[in-house]
């Protein structure tokens, strides 16, 4: 016959087991097999989704446009900062190998995009909490991407910092605003539904 306080103990462990395999936030820490399959999902579709480049700003056509940010952001907001900060990272792999500079960037502007934005939605779970977090991550991202262009690029572009930043204000700022606003808005409006399919 089993006892009132093993029935108990029982559903306890079994309701244990299933959260465990939960993919919220409420469920940080813990990594199950489900879990880490959603990240390897996320990062795969940034990967693919960081090779779909195309101008925005007809101003400076060489610059280009890419909706991996709208996957690291999120992700973010499904998992929390720690997976904006792995899917930002693994993300870009594969430019590493062909554009080591370039991947350098665009690592540095994700994770300074994302993983802000997710830190403030962990804490404001709603959607002025997310409007603040991609304000944000949009901000500390826009700083990041300035300043990476003027320590980097004259790295491994033929130009001075004096040129490059000659470009901050015509083509720089609005290029990245443009980039941004994009990134938040289509974030905006699929994140919700996203986070509740993997919540599943």
């Amino acid at each position: 016959m089993i006892s009132h306080t093993q029935s108990k103990d029982s559903g306890s462990r079994a309701d244990h087991g299933t959260r465990a395999h939960a993919t919220g936030v409420a469920d940080a820490g813990r990594w199950s097999t489900h879990r880490i399959a959603v990240y390897a999902l996320f990062v795969a579709l940034a990967m693919a989704t960081s090779f779909l480049e195309f101008p925005i700003f007809p101003a400076a056509p060489w610059l280009k446009y890419d909706p991996s940010g709208i996957v690291c952001l999120v992700a973010g907001f499904a998992f929390g900062p720690a997976a904006a900060a792995i899917v930002s990272t693994l993300g870009f792999v594969p430019h590493v190998f062909t554009d080591p500079w370039g991947a350098l960037m665009a690592i540095l502007v994700a994770v300074c995009l994302s993983v802000p934005a997710a830190l403030v939605y962990r804490r404001m779970r709603t959607r002025a909490g997310a409007a603040l977090g991609l304000l944000a991550g949009a901000a500390l991202a826009l700083a990041a991407a300035i300043c990476g262009n003027l320590v980097i690029t004259p790295m491994y572009a033929a130009m001075s910092v004096a040129q490059v930043a000659a470009l901050v204000v015509p083509v720089l700022l609005p290029f990245n605003l443009l980039k941004f606003a994009i990134h938040a808005a289509v974030t905006f409006l699929v994140y919700k539904p996203v986070v509740a399919l993997v919540d599943r």
